[in-house]
């Protein structure tokens, strides 16, 4: 799951199966860049809980968003 932006990624989530507490359908979520879960088909990002974890990729689509809407979706440095 590559995107031009490595700084912002986001995407959007397509299932919760097995995290219905920690994913909601259609919403979306910033990912943190992990070299190591791509290699296991996994995706980190900050879920509801605001920390961030991994699940599997499939459960994810990959969005551009618009740079006036990236900052309103990523996590406050």
């Amino acid at each position: 799951m590559q995107s031009a932006n490595k700084e912002n990624q986001f995407v959007v989530c397509i299932s919760n199966q097995d995290y219905p507490a920690s994913l909601e359908v259609r919403k979306i979520y910033q990912v943190i860049p992990d070299a190591n879960a791509t290699q296991h088909q996994m995706i980190r990002v900050i879920d509801e809980s605001g920390e961030d974890y991994l699940y599997p990729s499939i459960y994810f689509v990959p969005i551009q968003l618009p740079k006036a809407a990236e900052s309103a979706f990523s996590i406050a440095s």
